[in-house]
């Protein structure tokens, strides 16, 4: 895993409108930049839910959140949709972003072991530096996990 006082990898990709996203969009201003496997399914809907229902506090304490999945632009429109997320997704189906973040590996799920998406957050400062790391994601309290991190600081 990258590590907190890195520079945060750039990037660039599409968002569920296919409108190019990069890192650069977000100078000066705190991001929450989440990776999560795929959209719909219950532990990546129950983390995005809790970051929407927590978004309007994030927002106060400054930071813009952005999702990450190798989902398609289509699928993350209609997650979107379906449960009213106020922030955007980022389509990685090449899986360049999450390579960059370190957050496509090796998993193991009921003794098989197979390449796919480490949940994971970095918090990145106004100047692109990497402040936090959440390796081990708490979907359904992943706001608060945030925010305690944050606020210890």
């Amino acid at each position: 895993m990258l590590q907190s006082g890195q520079k945060a990898p750039d990037f660039t990709g599409v968002n569920e409108k296919n409108e190019t996203v990069s890192l650069s969009d977000y100078k000066g201003k705190k991001l929450i930049l989440f990776f999560y496997p795929k959209d719909n399914t219950p532990g990546c809907t129950a983390a995005a839910c809790d970051l929407r229902d927590n978004y309007a506090e994030l927002q106060k304490m400054g930071f813009e959140l952005l999702g990450v999945s190798p989902d398609s632009p289509k699928k993350h429109e209609n997650f979107i949709k379906k449960y009213e997320f106020p922030f955007p997704l980022l389509a990685d189906e090449n899986k360049e972003v999450l390579q960059a973040y370190e957050a496509w590996g090796r998993k193991k799920f009921m003794g098989r072991e197979y390449d796919g998406v480490l949940r994971s957050t970095y918090i990145i400062d106004e100047n692109g530096v990497i402040s936090h790391v959440i390796g081990k994601v708490k979907t359904k309290t992943h706001a608060s996990q945030i925010m305690e991190l944050v606020t210890e600081d």
